[in-house]
């Protein structure tokens, strides 16, 4: 079983000092998604949302998600990232759309990256539903989570299943 290092000596949280980890290069992918329909498909596929380019929107948001994970998620540490990359790419299933987004980030430091995937892939999935909400407000943001990762003291992980 895994030991719990977000808590002190009183069982109160705490930031857990990283300052004595090796830095290492450190990546994570994480995926989200949303259900769409296909008329919302079809405008954002068109660029014809009347709020602008969806997905370019979206890849910016998620950008500027990762970038401020530990502005909103308490123990995060704030660390320098040295890239973040989001991906998209349609499947069509019955008679919804769903966009799967891709997150990618990495970090040379001390501490993973996560946590700044999960949140770029989060940020990215909500913005396409603010984006669209005009249209239909039935969108359904799917699972999000971590596809894999890479360095760090308890090495790498790798989802083996893609999660639906």
């Amino acid at each position: 079983m895994a030991e719990f290092t977000h808590f002190n000596e009183e069982g109160r949280a705490k930031m857990v000092d990283v300052s004595e980890k090796p830095e290492t290069v450190r990546t994570a992918v994480a995926h989200s998604s949303i259900t769409v329909n296909e008329d919302i498909y079809s405008r954002i596929t068109e660029n014809k949302m009347k709020k602008g380019d969806v997905l370019a929107v979206a890849q910016v948001a998620g950008i500027m998600a990762a970038k401020k994970t530990s502005e909103i998620i308490p123990m995060c540490h704030p660390i320098p990232l040295t890239g973040i990359d989001l991906s998209f790419d349609w499947e069509q299933n019955g008679n919804d759309y769903i966009l799967n987004i891709a997150a990618a980030v990495k970090t040379k430091g001390n501490t993973g990256v996560e946590m700044e995937a999960l949140t770029a892939a989060s940020a990215c999935a909500l913005t396409v539903y603010d984006m669209c909400k005009a249209v239909d407000k039935g969108m359904v943001i799917g699972k999000t989570y971590l596809v894999e990762k890479t360095g760090g003291k308890n090495g790498d992980f790798k989802r083996e299943e893609k999660l639906r």
